[in-house]
């Protein structure tokens, strides 16, 4: 009897088929110990986050926005490491390598996208670069966006020589690169206290190699901005763009997470239009939080004193059809 394809790969999704290397946790309650500011900025006490978070934020959005999604949990913990105990696994590099070989072997390794986010160890991110290498040599076209995850508000969640490694190794091969302000003054250097350093830092990040940038949350002047740049081509400037971020008084947990995936889906239907991506990933997310806090204030409880889980599930047809509410500002 023969073997029945892989759907999956033999009539793949028109939108796409993404694999996605990211942190997980079983449990979805938060208990106010890790949190999140407004939209798009992560803030995590600590290296490892639960709720919505990681693979968990991120598979499902995709798969609503019609990707075939590919999980590999980096991490997979019964929840997160603020509770008294906690059991689960952390994937080494070697076993990462050995997951890929396993698809090679069986033909699976066809990926139009690779996403990654809070890698813990050089040698596991020295193994997601001969992932993007694997990948690439199946589908020279695959786009990796990669959200480096290091720290936010001067504060370094992972050791410090994986700077250098995101520098000189990672920063080269990704395809669109989604920093918060820490992130992006760690990787090129440059402090960001206006909206011209931002901009800067984002020709910096095109100089090294990705063609596009999204600054994805930074506090200039008392607002919160995202800043997007895409370099189109070598011999012409960047078009780059701001997004003013409602500011939501609240914290949560999975922002971060789930801004990256947006605008890997949104910029896949928008290849060309990094700005209308973004719009839709921003409204997308202030819809969903602004949901989120309206069912926690229902339950009688107020969300401005503990960090709150995102209604993900609840929160779909946002994700599948955002009304933009937050509009892009061109840089001339």
């Amino acid at each position: 009897m023969a073997r029945p394809p892989v759907l999956s790969v033999a009539l793949p999704s028109d939108t796409g088929r993404v694999l996605s290397i990211q942190s997980h946790t079983v449990q979805v309650f938060s208990l106010g110990l890790l949190w999140v500011c407004y939209s798009g900025c992560d803030n995590v006490c600590g290296k490892m986050k639960d709720g919505y978070v990681g693979n968990k934020s991120a598979v499902f959005p995709l798969q609503l926005l019609g990707f075939d999604v590919d999980p590999i949990n980096s991490v997979q913990f019964s929840n997160h490491t603020g509770y008294p105990t906690f059991r689960g696994q952390v994937l080494n590099g070697s076993q990462l390598w050995d997951l890929i070989e396993g698809l090679a072997e069986n033909d699976l390794l066809h990926y139009t996208h690779l996403l990654t986010g809070y890698i813990g160890s050089v040698s596991f991110l020295t193994t997601v670069l001969q992932v993007v290498d694997k990948l690439r040599s199946v589908n020279p076209d695959l786009v990796y966006v990669c959200d480096p995850v290091l720290g936010d508000e001067g504060k370094l969640y992972v050791p410090q020589d994986l700077i250098s490694v995101y520098q000189q190794k990672v920063v080269p091969v990704a395809t669109m690169l989604t920093p918060n302000q820490f992130e992006v003054e760690l990787l090129t250097g440059l402090r960001i206290t206006c909206e011209e350093d931002g901009l800067k830092a984002c020709n910096a990040l095109h100089s090294a190699g990705p063609r596009k940038v999204v600054i994805t949350s930074a506090l200039i002047e008392d607002k919160l901005l995202l800043i997007g740049s895409h370099k189109k081509a070598k011999e012409q400037p960047p078009e780059q763009f701001k997004i003013e971020i409602p500011k939501i008084p609240a914290y949560f947990t999975g922002t971060g997470d789930l801004t990256t995936a947006l605008l890997l889906g949104w910029s896949n239907k928008y290849p060309d239009n990094l700005e209308r991506a973004a719009e839709l990933a921003v409204s997308s997310l202030q819809a969903l939080l602004r949901r989120t806090v309206e069912d926690y204030k229902r339950a009688g409880f107020d969300p401005s004193t503990s960090s709150l889980e995102i209604r993900l599930i609840q929160s779909q047809d946002e994700i599948r059809r955002p009304q933009i509410t937050c509009k892009a500002v061109k840089y001339s």
